[in-house]
């Protein structure tokens, strides 16, 4: 079988982007972060295989994969490329003339020639190569674009008269020109998909494209061909039902709808305002909201209407509907689930199915939640606790019988510290024992471990007697003590406990009893 390079995640979005939005390929390979072959190549396979949109929520990952790929691909054909520059010039001489039409006329002659999509594709790359230099237009409730300002607003606090620096998100629509403005204290993940939400909210209503510039937050490779979205910008656009297509590094012009809508930013919204001290991010967002409003409002100087106008007669009655909830800010991540069958997110341990020991699995982490995805399934949901170093365990994760099913067990462990000395083996069963589960205690045992393939087993059983004498049950106390080398100190011993009148620096009442003479003073 014949492997997709790429996430079936990222496969089950060509196919919705293809199947639900009815984008091009070239814009689902923008979008997606892969090359337009690859977006062609799934679609073809989808198709072949007789799948329809929505895919049947029983369907899997790994039954839809064996649908896709039941064999390798058949091998390519040579087939005539069309008279290209013909192809131009029938498009620049007769009105009404359109690809479709042309590809009909090239497969009338070429039976075996490529297919639609390949023929138009073909086509762009070829005009593309002429250095050629199109005015983009743009469809009514199309695209957004979206960008960070150059300047700042300064907020100063009152209680300690710090001033820090809001950055200034614009957003914009294509046909309309109809602006959004927003501030945030940093342009880090949740402050850009906060914008995102808010922006949405403002416009009342949703586009068919949002077009970034390859800012980190969202983007997490840039790329002029194959960018990568971050998965929570990711998850926010199927969320919404839009799709996000990167501007191109270096290619201005892509993005040359937002670069003017910061510049009428700059000029009408912050410079009348340079001067005005705000003492809150929310006082500043209020302070900014009127003039934002005059700047929609503000009619053009070579045509009728204002930003405002427009976006009421086209923008608006063709933006998509909003969802019935606005997006639920989430982060994904990669974890790799340990021998106790427990992963780490943000210092706290989580359980999963123990039958995914040692796999690698996706981690989503909401305010309140964590869920955990493998393969495009989820296998568990905890509620998110922000205690360090705690362990939130489902007893349905846990085997029936934890000998029989793990490579390690508590014997086990005990077994390996009495290897290495009877105060190592003492020391890791108390380690077990400590613990609510003893499984929790297996990442510590896996620490003393590597610790013994560091240090001499005299000192390792020295540490551990230390540590048991202090009462400090924990990896990290023992890897400090031999670090320190405080195991190659010996132990106090414990002083006995003396009598206020039994201490020696004490003279008690029968010293002035005593003559001077016999006190030996």
């Amino acid at each position: 079988m014949v492997q997709p390079r790429v996430s079936m995640r990222k496969l089950r979005e060509v196919l919705r982007l293809k199947f639900e939005r009815g984008l091009s390929y070239r814009q689902i390979a923008r979008s997606v972060g892969l090359a337009h072959s690859t977006v062609s190549e799934y679609v073809s396979r989808a198709e072949r295989a007789g799948l329809a949109w929505p895919l049947a929520p029983e369907l899997g990952d790994a039954a839809l994969e064996a649908r896709l790929y039941p064999g390798p691909p058949p091998r390519g054909t040579e087939r005539p490329l069309p008279d290209w520059e013909a192809v131009r010039r029938e498009l620049a001489s007769h009105k009404g003339v359109t690809l479709q039409l042309l590809w009909l006329e090239y497969r009338e002659a070429h039976p075996e020639g490529y297919g639609y999509s390949q023929f138009c594709d073909l086509y762009r790359r070829w005009r593309e190569g002429l250095d050629v230099v199109l005015r983009q237009s743009y469809r009514a409730g199309e695209k957004c674009f979206v960008d960070y300002a150059g300047p700042t607003v300064e907020i100063v606090d009152s209680d300690t008269g710090e001033v820090r620096e809001a950055v200034v998100f614009v957003g914009v629509l294509g046909a309309s020109n109809y602006t959004f403005v927003d501030l945030t204290w940093s342009r880090s993940l949740p402050d850009w998909i906060g914008s995102h939400v808010r922006m949405l909210a403002f416009f009342g209503g949703v586009p068919e494209v949002i077009v970034p510039d390859n800012e980190k937050s969202g983007v997490g490779r840039a790329s002029r061909y194959e960018p990568d979205l971050n998965p929570t910008y990711r998850e926010l656009a199927v969320h919404y039902g839009i799709t996000v297509i990167p501007a191109r590094p270096h290619a201005p012009r892509d993005k040359a709808k937002v670069e003017a809508a910061v510049l009428a930013v700059e000029r009408r919204v912050l410079a009348p305002l340079r001067h005005h001290t705000f003492f809150s991010l929310a006082e500043a967002r209020s302070g900014l909201a009127p003039r934002l409003a005059a700047l929609n409002d503000r009619p053009f100087q070579k045509i009728e209407g204002s930003r405002r106008s427009l976006f009421e007669a086209l923008d608006r009655p063709a933006l998509g509907p909003l969802p019935a909830a606005p997006y639920a800010y989430a982060e994904w991540r990669q974890a790799r689930v340990s021998i106790d069958y427990h992963i780490q997110v943000r210092k706290h341990f989580y359980s999963v199915p123990y039958q995914l020991a040692r796999q690698q699995v996706e981690v989503r982490m909401t305010a309140t939640m964590v869920e955990v995805f493998c393969r495009g399934r989820r296998v568990a949901l905890h509620v998110r606790s922000h205690r360090p170093g705690g362990y939130t365990t489902d007893p349905a994760h846990m085997p029936a019988a934890h000998r029989a099913h793990l490579e390690w067990s508590p014997s086990r462990l005990i077994a390996w510290g009495g290897e290495v000395g009877p105060e190592t083996a003492r020391f890791v069963e108390r380690l077990l024992a400590s613990r609510p589960h003893p499984e929790q205690g297996y990442r510590s045992c896996l620490g003393l471990m590597k610790l013994a393939r560091s240090y001499p087993a005299d000192r390792v059983e020295a540490a551990c007697r230390r540590a048991l004498e202090i009462g400090s049950l924990s990896y990290r106390s023992v890897q400090s003590i031999l670090r320190s080398g405080v195991d190659r100190l010996p132990l106090e011993p414990e002083l006995p406990l003396r009598l206020p009148g039994q201490h020696a620096h004490l003279r008690g009442p029968d010293y002035y009893r005593t003559p001077p003479q016999l006190r030996g003073d």
